[in-house]
């Protein structure tokens, strides 16, 4: 599963980058490229043919943790021919430059995360953003995502969904960034970790109500995977009287379409608006358009309390 960024350095195995290679002419061929290559969430079988291929064949592997990069290609019986880089959120910074120019000399750059699609609340974007600046070829290799699984097992709604990765630990950020989505009408979906699981589900029940349908899907595609489905009330619960463990993604139901109600109860706005300069016409439709009723039933109703 994509997941949280780790809050501490990770040790550097790669060895360091040629120093001609970044001053280096083009290749023959042109400028190399860069491909994002989606790892297995949890379940190896997952892996497709391409990833296998490209972790066989680029000239440079960028892999946000060198170790679990080697167990990965050890299950997969996969021998890294290429230059094999660190590449995680403590160091993007220092090395993308060096690594654009690998690729600007004709390199293959293949970019994989601990789990799922790199730049996906994982490292990977600052690479992109700055192939994208220096007119580089960017492209992908996709496969597993944690949030498309979760959304997919969730039994929530999926034609238009939303992703919001980890909230702030901070409770009055947290209580911040869920007031914003209050009137969220598109499926969420967030990462949380075990030990913060509770409180998390704590501050969506008193930001969102407690009979808000969600779904807390834990280890997707491995042994113990566990999709826990109810309303905020019913999960958290379960996360108070369980010992939550694993990997996990929370979708939460979009706010219910508000009843607009009668056009006499907006006449007050509307009447505020006017107090304020606004003309009638443009006051009316202002508030129409906010409480989704009728311009021309809310006009009349305004009329006939004077």
């Amino acid at each position: 599963m994509d997941h949280e960024p780790s809050t501490s350095p990770l040790p550097t195995f790669d060895p360091p980058l040629d120093g001609d290679a970044v001053a280096a002419v083009p290749a023959p061929g042109g400028p190399g490229r860069i491909v994002l290559a989606a790892t297995p969430i949890g379940n190896t079988g997952d892996a497709s043919a391409r990833l296998v291929e490209l972790l066989a064949t680029a000239d440079i592997v960028a892999a946000e943790d060198t170790r679990r990069l080697h167990r990965l290609v050890q299950s997969l019986g996969v021998t890294v021919a290429g230059r094999i880089i660190s590449y995680h959120e403590h160091n993007e910074a220092a090395k993308t430059a060096d690594l654009l120019a690998q690729v600007r000399s004709g390199k293959t750059l293949v970019m994989v995360t601990d789990a799922g699609m790199p730049s996906v609340s994982d490292p990977g974007f600052r690479l992109v953003e700055g192939a994208v600046a220096a007119g580089l070829t960017v492209t992908a290799a996709p496969g597993p995502s944690a949030v498309l699984t979760a959304l997919a097992l969730s039994g929530l709604p999926t034609d238009r969904f939303c992703f919001e990765g980890f909230l702030p630990r901070k409770a009055g950020e947290r209580s911040s960034r869920l007031s914003d989505l209050d009137a969220e009408r598109r499926t969420m979906v967030f990462f949380e970790a075990p030990h913060r699981l509770e409180p998390m589900l704590r501050a969506l029940r008193e930001s969102f109500g407690a009979d808000r349908r969600a779904a807390v899907c834990r280890e997707l595609t491995k042994t113990y995977e566990e999709v826990i489905r109810g309303t905020l009330r019913e999960l958290l619960e379960w996360a108070e009287s369980s010992d939550v463990r694993g990997e996990i993604a929370v979708v939460v139901g979009g706010a219910p379409e508000r009843d607009p109600g009668r056009p006499e109860d907006h006449v007050a706005a509307v009447n505020g608006l006017i107090a304020q300069g606004i003309r009638l016409k443009e006051a009316v439709a202002a508030v129409a358009d906010d409480a989704k009723v009728s311009k021309r039933e809310l006009y009349a109703a305004v009329l006939a309390a004077r």
